[in-house]
């Protein structure tokens, strides 16, 4: 069973409305990230590099963003940006 912590004052009630928002702004960031790595990787597996190179601008902008808002860590950003370049590279 979950239990609901009701805010009582004023400003607790702001900030756990402010929180709401902004979760769900990262969920959207975050899964915006995850569906361009999905694109790229099935367009990989087909053969068809030349619409993975053309999402590539695409994904790198979304984690570079996911990034400066601190959704996802910079480290992860790089290795993300890293690994689908070198299977962009890597297809044929």
């Amino acid at each position: 069973m979950e239990v609901f912590v009701i805010p009582h004052k004023a400003s607790a009630k702001k900030r756990l409305r402010q929180s709401e928002v902004s979760r769900l702004r990262n969920l959207r960031r975050k899964k915006a990230v995850r569906d361009l790595a999905k694109q790229m990787k099935a367009h990989i597996a087909a053969g068809q590099k030349d619409q993975a190179q053309a999402l590539m601008p695409e994904l790198m902008k979304a984690v570079d963003k996911a990034s400066q808002r601190n959704v996802i860590h910079a480290n992860k950003a790089a290795r993300i940006k890293s690994r689908m370049a070198k299977m962009v590279a890597g297809a044929s």
